[in-house]
């Protein structure tokens, strides 16, 4: 899974914010192109076809996790992205319990939500695996209807498929005001 870009440019004086401009890689959506689906809070993981993976973020100038798969370096932040086998995850066990519960076989990504992962924001009773892009929205596409609509719904975030693979997202924190679900 790469970075996905955030759909409006960050506010430079407060990076956790955006300002009403929109971001140049994502300026399709605001011409109405792409699927809104719901962003999930949870920890992203992938189903190759054969083995599970984590998603994971390495910090500038620290060496990869055994096994890691290299996705992308983040030119802002310096840290890498990639995948690593799950069982080296601190989120193993819970993807072992979520995959238990309810098979999956179909290669992709998820995320991976429920009561020990990242605080249980979407108030699963049990570990669970969301596939990505599942949950499709009617969601406005400028930032002053966003703001609202986020702040009366809930969910994380949202995050728009493009035909073409290109994916942007926006969520719920990045608004002055907003706060977490």
């Amino acid at each position: 899974m790469r970075k996905i870009p955030t759909l409006f440019q960050r506010d430079p004086d407060d990076r956790k914010h955006v300002l009403p401009q929109v971001n140049p890689d994502a300026e399709w959506v605001l011409n109405g192109e792409g699927i809104a689906t719901r962003k999930y809070d949870g920890t992203c993981v992938k189903l190759d076809g054969e083995r599970w993976w984590a998603r994971r973020e390495v910090k500038a100038a620290k060496p990869p996790p055994p096994g890691f798969e290299f996705e992308q370096r983040d030119a802002v932040t310096g840290k890498t992205v990639g995948w690593e086998p799950f069982e080296q995850s601190a989120f193993s066990g819970y993807l072992r319990e979520a995959v238990e519960r309810e098979p999956r076989t179909e290669p992709g990504s998820y995320e991976l939500c429920g009561p020990k992962v990242n605080g249980n924001p979407e108030g699963f009773p049990h570990h669970v695996l969301v596939r990505h892009g599942a949950l499709v929205l009617q969601a406005p596409r400028d930032y002053d209807g966003l703001r609202d609509w986020l702040g009366s719904h809930e969910g994380e975030g949202i995050v728009w498929h493009h035909p073409d693979g290109r994916m942007a997202k926006i969520k719920r924190r990045d608004f002055p005001g907003l706060t977490p679900n």
